[in-house]
């Protein structure tokens, strides 16, 4: 039984999927599938190799039960068509019970198991007579989750500044923290209107190269050092970390670009640091 890498749910989880005995699935395929919550809709990604097992060891799991049907699609179109009209209702509803929580999104479960009801707020909410009355209005099982705004945009948004959809809803499965640190390193604008995503926090994609700019700085000598280069001794004043160079203030107060290759002795920094010799 082969397995496969696919994307599920309005949250765009990543599984881990086993196929039924002599069953094969490509990329793209629409399918229908069991997992912890229930019958749901999915699509397959790519079939799972040993190093992407690997990589998706805390990923969920199920079983892949067939290639969706016209007739599923079809169903997938109602619970669509349904879903704002059921969205209605529940705000509604939170509005007539005034409760401090802002909706996010509803998901309809394919198989009708339950109703997922995101939603965002500041403060512990007592949802209980919420649940009691969507439950007799749906006839399901009503299942709240709370969520913060990063989430709300992978639920919500579409695309980025970059033109391409937004990467918390299609390639990232996690979504680790950004820093102001990493916009400084990579010299990116420091406008907050530039520099944040669909969610209002920093881009996720401030992360990515984050690691190799510290690589890469870290054979630099540091800001603010005294280097011996083969244009004489001056003061480390900026860095240039793709092109790995750094501006010098000479003796004669000169400023020149230098290139890590021409620094010959990294001097002792005021404070106490060693020197470095390169």
């Amino acid at each position: 039984m082969a397995k496969y890498i696919t994307r599920y749910g309005s949250m765009r989880l990543l599984g881990i999927f086993t196929s039924k005995k002599n069953s094969e699935y490509r990329r793209g395929d629409d399918v229908i599938l069991r997992t912890s919550r229930g019958l749901e809709t999915g699509s397959i990604l790519c079939q799972a190799s040993d190093e992407a097992l690997g990589q998706f060891k805390e990923a969920p799991g199920g079983q892949l039960v067939r290639v969706m049907s016209s007739s599923d699609h079809g169903e997938c179109n109602r619970i669509k068509e349904n879903t704002r009209q059921d969205f209605e209702k529940c705000r509604d509803l939170v509005e007539k019970l005034d409760l401090e929580m802002e909706l996010a999104d509803i998901e309809h479960i394919f198989g009708g198991e339950r109703i997922i009801i995101y939603y965002l707020s500041e403060d512990r909410v007592d949802f209980r007579e919420l649940v009691k009355q969507l439950a007799a209005e749906f006839q399901t099982r009503i299942e709240m989750r709370q969520i913060g705004v990063r989430d709300e945009a992978k639920l919500l948004a579409d695309y980025g500044d970059c033109g391409k959809p937004v990467c918390c809803n299609t390639h990232l499965s996690l979504m680790p923290p950004v820093s102001m640190k990493m916009a400084k390193i990579q010299k990116a604008t420091l406008d907050p209107t530039k520099i944040s995503g669909r969610c209002g926090r920093l881009k996720c994609c401030l992360r990515y190269e984050f690691e190799t700019y510290e690589e890469l700085r870290n054979e630099l000598p540091p800001v603010g050092v005294e280097v011996i280069t083969s244009s004489g001794r001056g003061k480390v004043l900026r860095h240039e970390i793709l092109s790995q160079q750094v501006l010098v203030e000479m003796e004669d107060h000169r400023r020149t670009i230098v290139a890590r290759q021409d620094i010959l002795t990294v001097l002792e920094k005021r404070g106490g640091r060693d020197g470095r010799k390169r």
